[in-house]
Parts: structure tokens; C-alpha cells; sequence
């Protein structure tokens, strides 16, 4: 099976219990990495009650709390445009309340934020490791960095000795089989000092490597950032082919019945393809399907309060 199923039947087989699921990701501060998988876990229903959509990492930091309203620009340490985007982002989506003083807004949270997030777990997704890639070097930063609380290497391969020599010992391993979804630990990782500075690799050149030291609180902010990336996004957020043959299984996979595995329609679906019939694509509710299986609410409640005469200044 090709990365792209692979990683998906690995979610699907993930989405389950109390934790979040979610996929492509960027794990980083300063440079660029993107997490195959993310695995979440903490007081999820806690974060559900607020909002299904994201809330901006400028918007949580702000000096704004639940009591007086606050003028928005001295609640932001940040520039002003960004300010305010994460101002109306917020109040869109419920978090903050905004209302009206003399031509000023004022805003204030609609609930406190809660500390919610337990560990997160990045995953590499890697079934055939002949053909690693750049995976030590990616896996070497995502120690190094220590950003999420564990990092796993997950393979359909065998895996042998010389395998786990050449990834770092912090790294967690996995055998995993989509077809039968069976899982097998061939190593438990060990736990990141996701609460001390870190170092993240930038580039890689011939005969060194860019880094960057990254500070506690750095990490921090992009740990609020991932956390909130992930319970917005999930993992179903590819497109469904056009075509008669995909048929989606009871996880939403987008399986082809011709190729007799998922696809991804923007790469494998089309007029080049043997199996090839144009239709409509399927209609899945993947947000049914993710609120089914996991903790996160398609729509909650929320705690925007119905102030007298105020609505008339949104």
C-alpha cells in the first residue's frame, strides 16, 4: 500500500477511545516540518465545549479574561494587524465577545481557555522503509526540538536491528498492517522535555546543518498552535475521486474498488486511469463520522452570551 492509504488506515485505526486524530501538520518554530499524524490526548471535552473550529493562538495568549471587557489593543503583545485578525477570528467562532465603548472595542472571553492538552504524539509514516527518504534527518529534528511529548516511526515493514540503529533511541517504532489493522511495538518511545529550549534543524548542506535554539516559551506558543490545528482539522480532509469506483469504506476511507485501495484523488483519479468512470463523487458526512468516533464536537453549545442592546454593534 502507498503512503497515502497507509497513513490513513493508520488514523482510521487510531480514531478511537478519548483522543484526536489528525493529519499534515506543521511541527515547527522556526523552520518547516510537517507531522504525518498527530495523536492527542487530554481534557478534550473541556476544549469541544468552546468551538469546532480553531481558535487563534494570538487570541488565547492575549491578556483578555472573562470578567471586565478589555480595549483590545492593550490585550495584544503582538503587531496590530495580526492583532486583529485573531480578534475577529475569535469572535467569529465564539471565543471572544467584542462591544462597543465611545467608537473602541472591547472584548472578553466567553469561557476560559482550559489546559487541556495531556501529550501529543507525532507520527512518521514510513511502510517501506527501503526507501526512507530524509526520515533520520526529520526524525533527528522532531527529538531535538522536542516539541511534542513522543515521537513514532510507523512501518508496514520488518524491521530489523540495523533499522533502529540509524533513528534516534528517543523514537518509538511500530509494525503496522492496514489490511488486518493489527498493530505490534517493536519499541516504546521515550518521553520529550517538551518543557525546556530545544534545538531545530533548518536546513540541511553539505557538510553542515542550519540550526536555531528555540526557548521554552517559543515552544510553547507552537504547541498551543498544534494542539488547536488538530482538534480543528482531523484527518479526513482529502478530496473523494469523481469517479464510479471509489467507494468509501465505514471510516470514510476514499477506496478505489478498481485499484483495490484508497486513492488520492488529486494524484490517481482521472481520464489516465484503466478504471476510470465519471460520476459525482460520494457524499460522506466526515464530520458525523469524526464526532462518532472521537471526542470532538461538530456543535457545541458555546458560552456567547445574549447581552441587551449589544448584538446591534456586531
Amino acid at each position: 500500500m502507498r503512503e497515502f492509504g497507509f497513513e490513513l488506515a493508520l488514523c482510521a485505526y487510531l480514531e478511537h477511545g478519548e483522543r484526536l486524530v489528525s493529519r499534515q501538520l506543521g511541527g515547527h518554530v522556526h523552520g518547516r516540518r510537517i507531522l504525518d499524524t498527530v495523536v492527542l490526548t487530554g481534557d478534550i471535552p473541556a476544549r469541544a465545549a468552546i468551538t469546532p473550529e480553531r481558535i487563534p493562538t494570538a487570541a488565547i495568549e492575549a491578556d483578555v479574561g472573562t470578567g471586565r471587557a478589555r480595549y483590545w489593543k492593550d490585550a495584544f503583545d503582538c503587531h496590530p494587524d495580526r492583532a486583529e485578525r485573531a480578534v475577529d477570528l475569535a469572535v467569529e467562532r465564539g471565543f471572544f465577545e467584542r462591544e462597543r465603548r465611545g467608537g473602541r472595542s472591547y472584548v472578553r472571553q466567553t469561557a476560559r481557555y482550559p489546559d487541556w492538552v495531556d501529550t501529543l504524539t507525532a507520527i512518521e509514516n514510513k511502510p517501506d522503509l527501503e526507501r526512507p527518504g530524509d526520515l533520520e534527518a526529520q526524525l533527528r529534528t522532531d527529538v531535538s526540538l522536542a516539541l511534542v511529548d513522543e515521537v513514532v516511526l510507523a512501518t508496514a515493514d520488518y524491521v530489523t536491528r540495523a533499522h533502529l540503529n540509524r533513528i534516534p533511541q528517543e523514537v518509538g517504532v511500530w509494525r503496522f498492517d492496514p489490511e488486518s489493522g493489527e498493530r505490534e511495538v517493536i519499541r516504546e518511545p521515550e518521553p520529550l522535555p517538551t518543557g525546556e529550549p530545544g534545538i531545530e534543524r533548518i536546513e540541511g548542506h553539505a557538510g553542515r546543518t542550519d540550526v536555531r535554539p528555540v526557548t521554552a516559551g517559543q515552544k510553547a506558543t507552537a504547541r498551543t498552535r498544534l494542539a488547536e490545528r488538530a482538534y480543528a482539522k482531523g484527518w479526513r480532509t482529502f478530496d473523494y475521486p469523481a469517479c464510479a469506483q471509489c467507494c468509501p469504506d465505514d471510516d470514510g476511507l476514499p477506496y478505489c474498488a478498481w485499484k483495490d485501495r484508497p486513492v488520492r484523488a488529486s494524484e490517481e483519479c482521472g481520464q489516465s486511469c484503466g478504471g476510470y468512470e465519471e460520476r459525482d463523487p460520494p457524499s460522506v458526512d466526515t464530520d458525523a463520522l469524526r464526532a462518532a468516533r472521537s471526542p470532538w464536537e461538530p456543535d457545541p453549545d458555546g458560552f456567547r452570551r445574549r447581552q441587551s442592546g449589544l448584538d446591534r454593534f456586531r
